[in-house]
């Protein structure tokens, strides 16, 4: 377990109405990449998420991007203490 990590991700830009959550979902579960991703209330995106280093920083780099209808501004990351605490993706 020393190579899992966990990340928390803000993703601002036109990040909702383009299906961002859905597709995070599909690629975090092909990632292997486990946690949640929300809509917030300001118009940005919140994923937190777990996995190994490799898939977790696989996911980061997809969130720089997003789905074709995105437009991703800006993706702050912080880095936090792995915790194992969830068990899927899921879309809150």
């Amino acid at each position: 377990m020393k190579n899992n990590v966990r990340a928390h991700l803000t993703i601002t830009g036109r990040v909702q109405g383009v299906c961002f959550r859905y597709e995070a979902y599909a690629a975090a579960r092909l990632l292997g990449v486990k946690g949640w991703v929300l809509n917030k209330m300001d118009g940005s995106v919140e994923v937190l998420m777990e996995g190994d280093k490799d898939s977790v920083g696989k996911m980061i780099l997809w969130c720089h991007k997003g789905p074709s209808g995105a437009l991703v501004d800006n993706v702050i990351v912080k880095w936090e203490e792995y915790k194992g605490e969830f068990v899927d993706f899921r879309i809150i």
